[in-house]
């Protein structure tokens, strides 16, 4: 049988292999995702138009503004946490103060036909393709 030295810098490699594994997984994503003053977005596409669902739990519909332009909208507002004066904060997990969201989507807008919908700290925004971006049928003489 044949004994080998024991090379230090696999060691090191290996722990260097650990460490990039780690860093690659979502544990990361996860934790820069849902945190931060974007507020999440799930996007669909139904038929020929598209549907945005944006959470924003604790904002008020007043402090919303939503503008739409070609193929993007931009959400925008604030989210304000009041405390009573006298209390003592430990701990500060809810988010507050200004956020600024731009989504670009596949197709042309209609901003005329865009609505909007705001219930239980979820905005709803349908977004209906312009008539000029939807393709046509060419008859073939």
């Amino acid at each position: 049988m044949i004994m080998g030295f024991a090379d230090p810098f696999d060691t090191l490699l290996d722990l260097q292999r650990s460490l990039e594994a780690s860093l690659a997984s979502d544990w990361l994503q996860d934790l820069t995702t849902s945190r931060g003053p974007f507020p999440p977005i799930n996007v669909f596409q139904q038929g020929d138009d598209i549907l945005a669902i944006i959470e924003l739990p604790g904002v008020n519909k007043s402090d919303l503004q939503i503008q739409a332009k070609d193929n993007s909208i931009r959400i925008f507002g604030k989210k304000t946490v009041d405390y009573p004066e006298e209390a003592s904060l430990h701990r500060r997990e809810r988010a507050s103060g200004e956020f600024d969201r731009t989504l670009s989507v596949p197709v042309q807008i209609d901003s005329n036909g865009i609505r909007a919908e705001y219930r239980d700290g979820i905005l709803a925004v349908f977004l209906p393709r312009a008539e000029s971006d939807k393709p046509r049928s060419i008859k073939i003489t």
